[in-house]
C-alpha cells in the first residue's frame, strides 16, 4: 500500500470494528479528503459516519470534542496542518484538558489528522511542521509515521486511544518514500518493504520508538520524512548511522535514544521545522540529561531555518542529505 492507502485502510478497519467511529473535515466525504485518503469511506459507510464539514477549523475540533465526552470516537481531518491554528484555542483548552478538569469522568478520544511538511512546492501556508507546538501541551499525545505499515497501526492505536492524538502525515511521504534528492525520478512505495500492509486490523503501539537502521558509529533522532534524508546521507558519507525513527513524538520511547546513544557516543538530530524551540531542542535536553557521560562528541542539529517556508527557495529551505551529512561528518570528527 501507499501511505494514503494505509491510512484509508486504518479508517475503513475501524469504521466497520467501532460503529462509534466517524470521520469529518473539509471535502473528507463526497470528494474523498484532498489527497484522497477517505475516498471510498461515505459511499461505504453513510453520511452519518462519514462527513464534509465547513470551512471552519475551530468547529471541527470543537464538534470533536464534543463528540468525544457524548462517548464517540471522531477522527476529524484539519486539511492542511498550516490550518490548526484556529483550533487552537480548542485543542488546548478543551481536548487536552478534559480528562483532568473532569477528574476522569470525562475523556476526549478524538483523533486529528493533519497532513504536514513541505516537498510538494506549497508555499509558506503549505508546508509547516508545527509537532512542537503539540508536544507543549499536557495532555495531547503526538504522532507522525514514516511509512504505510506504521501509518496504518499507528493510526488506528490512535483511534482507539482515550486520550486526544495529533496524527500529523508527512504529505511528501503519501506516495513514496523521499531522500531529499528532489532533481531525481520520484521513488514509488511497491517494492518497498514498509509497503507492506496487513488489509485487517493491527496496532503500532503508541509512545514506540523504531530503530529504522542499526548502526555502530553514531545516533540519528528524527521521524517522517527526514527518516529518508538521514539515510541517504548515511549512505554518501559511508557512516554506520542507526537511525531512530520516533513515530510517537511525545510521549516518547526514550528508552530506545538513551540505549543507542550510549552505544555510539555520538547524536545528530533531525527534523524539518523550524530550529529555534523546535522539537530537536527538547531531544537536545533529553541526550545530554541522560547521556553526558557516553557522549564523544557535541551533539549535532540539522533543521529548518528560522523563516517561513519559502516557495521559491524550497530546497535551501528543506534539511537535505548534503547538510545532514556534513552534520554527520562533524560529528565523527570532533
Amino acid at each position: 500500500m501507499t501511505m494514503i492507502q494505509a491510512l484509508r485502510s486504518a479508517m475503513d478497519v475501524m469504521l466497520a470494528r467501532d460503529p462509534d467511529v466517524v470521520i469529518f473535515g473539509q471535502d473528507v466525504g463526497y470528494f474523498g479528503g484532498v489527497f484522497r485518503c477517505t475516498d471510498g469511506l461515505q459511499a461505504k459507510y453513510g453520511k452519518q459516519r462519514v462527513f464534509d464539514a465547513p470551512i471552519s477549523e475551530g468547529g471541527i475540533v470543537g464538534i470533536a470534542v464534543g463528540m468525544g465526552a457524548y462517548g464517540l470516537r471522531p477522527v476529524a481531518e484539519i486539511q492542511f496542518a498550516d490550518y490548526f491554528y484556529p483550533a487552537s484555542d480548542q485543542i488546548v483548552s478543551e481536548a487536552a484538558r478534559l480528562r483532568y478538569r473532569s477528574a476522569g469522568d470525562f475523556t476526549a478520544p478524538l483523533t486529528i489528522r493533519m497532513p504536514c511538511g513541505g516537498g510538494i512546492y506549497g508555499g509558506q501556508t503549505h508546508s509547516q511542521s508545527p509537532e512542537a507546538l503539540f508536544t507543549h501541551v499536557c495532555g495531547l499525545r503526538t504522532v507522525m509515521p514514516s511509512n504505510p505499515y506504521d501509518a496504518k497501526g499507528l493510526l488506528i492505536s490512535a483511534i482507539e486511544c482515550d486520550d486526544p492524538v495529533i496524527f500529523l502525515e508527512p504529505k511528501r511521504l503519501y506516495n513514496g518514500p523521499f531522500d531529499g534528492h528532489h532533481d531525481r525520478p520520484a521513488t514509488p512505495w511497491s517494492g518497498h518493504a514498509m509497503s507492506m500492509v496487513p488489509e485487517g486490523h493491527y496496532r503500532v503501539p503508541l509512545e514506540s520508538a523504531a530503530i529504522y537502521q542499526p548502526g555502530e558509529q553514531l545516533t540519528v533522532i528524527t521521524y517522517g520524512t527526514m527518516v529518508y534524508v538521514a539515510e541517504a546521507a548515511a549512505r554518501e558519507t559511508g557512516i554506520a548511522a542507526e537511525i531512530i525513527d520516533l513515530r510517537s513524538i511525545w510521549p516518547l520511547d526514550l528508552a530506545a535514544i538513551v540505549n543507542s546513544v550510549k552505544k555510539t557516543g555520538r547524536c545528530l538530530i533531525l527534523h524539518e521545522a523550524t530550529r529555534t524551540s523546535g522539537f530537536g531542542a527538547e531531544l537536545l535536553a533529553l541526550v545530554q540529561e541522560h547521556c553526558f557521560y557516553h557522549l564523544e562528541a557535541p551533539i549535532e542539529r540539522v533543521t529548518g531555518w528560522d523563516t517561513p517556508y519559502p516557495h521559491a527557495q524550497e530546497w535551501d529551505y528543506f534539511p537535505g542529505p548534503a547538510r545532514v551529512a556534513a552534520a554527520m561528518r562533524r560529528a565523527m570528527e570532533s
